[in-house]
């Protein structure tokens, strides 16, 4: 390894002084990529009340519900000549500023972007209209240092970024084991080093960092290079589900075009559906969607576990961003978020009962009617 590639590796892991204490994604970046329109619209399809709708999501399979839903066509087939045009986000802030600037109407987003995006506009930018998956984060470690939880003391794990969902998470867990951190210099019995997802695999094969607390693939690409997974957040909820995606739209979208939402939201269940019916195909329909975004596909050893760790549903698992807003109040990362309002779960629930499913619940946080 060259002087420069160590000194630049150092560079890209260090925590900077200037983060915000503010609830952020769990992404590899800012950038955003207009991917155009990746549907086919039948000449003769009756079009929703607009021509098209802008979709946002993440190249990643935890996005995987939008990813497959529109490779196999099935939200463009909900929406009938109403054409799709969609952008890809490698982090929550630019998905949340493309929806508050209007070059996005629904989006594919992590639990602590919404919070935040929510929150900093007082309740006036978006709503939560439904689930998408669940799980998906690991604990992951250098097993030639770390045999036990009790080892993590005095090492080095990673998470992806100052105050996102990992990291809240992380600290929450380090709390509940009785160690001190202090979160935002990320020191104390153990040391959290906010490390790029990207970065994450180079600095684990260099020795920076002992393990990392990460969504995957990033998790499953540490164990491909050695590590091995010492815990699985699903293990710390209820029934083992926790929202890591929802969907999000923009309010002033949701109120003048509430029949494309529900055209969305009916493709994302039946791209749901159609996931859980034939995972394999599934898997491999998000890896050809992944290969297209971004050039590369994923391994096979990658890939599979991943996936296997993902839970795909409908419901948004509301109680559980309830409780990752109260962990990072804990932290002391947020101030006490006022959360009445973040769901609207009306639209998604008349899709449910109109597919003979159970009704979603809004954990006490809807919109009042």
């Amino acid at each position: 390894m060259s002087a420069a590639r160590p000194l630049a590796l150092l560079r890209a892991i260090a925590v900077t002084a200037t983060l915000p204490l503010l609830l952020t994604a769990c992404g590899y970046g800012s950038e955003s990529t207009d991917d155009g329109n990746h549907s086919k619209v039948a000449a003769d399809a009756e079009k929703l009340s607009v021509d098209e709708v802008r979709l946002g999501y993440f190249p990643n399979l935890t996005h995987a519900n939008a990813l497959v839903g529109i490779e196999e066509g099935l939200l463009q087939k909900e929406l009938g000549g109403t054409r799709i045009k969609s952008a890809t986000f490698n982090a929550g802030p630019s998905e949340i500023e493309a929806l508050n600037a209007g070059s996005i109407d629904i989006g594919w987003i992590g639990p602590s972007p919404s919070i935040n995006g929510f929150t900093k506009s007082r309740g006036k930018n978006l709503r939560i209209i439904g689930g998408s998956a669940s799980g998906g984060v690991k604990l992951v470690v250098n097993p030639d240092r770390i045999k036990s939880e009790d080892d993590l003391q005095g090492k080095r794990i990673a998470t992806p970024q100052l105050g996102n969902t990992q990291d809240v998470a992380f600290l929450n867990w380090i709390a509940e084991k009785g160690w001190k951190v202090d979160a935002q210099s990320g020191k104390g019995d153990v040391s959290v080093v906010r490390t790029d997802n990207k970065v994450a695999p180079d600095a684990f094969t260099s020795g920076s960092i002992d393990g990392a607390w990460v969504p995957e693939p990033t998790a499953s690409k540490l164990v491909a290079e050695g590590a091995e997974v010492l815990l699985d957040e699903a293990d710390l909820w209820p029934d083992k589900k926790f929202v890591i995606t929802n969907i999000i739209v923009s309010q002033k979208f949701l109120e003048e075009h509430p029949d494309v939402v529900e055209a969305v939201l009916r493709g994302s269940v039946k791209t749901n559906d159609w996931i859980r019916a034939d995972p394999d195909k599934a898997k491999e329909s998000a890896n050809k969607a992944l290969e297209e975004l971004s050039g590369k596909a994923l391994p096979k050893d990658v890939l599979d576990p991943a996936w296997e760790s993902i839970t795909f549903l409908d419901d948004p698992l509301a109680a559980t961003l309830d409780s990752q807003a109260k962990h990072a109040v804990k932290a002391g990362l947020l101030d006490q978020p006022a959360l009445d309002g973040i769901y609207d779960l009306a639209p998604l629930n008349k899709v449910l009962k109109a597919e003979g499913k159970d009704e979603v619940d809004d954990a006490g946080l809807g919109v009042e009617r």
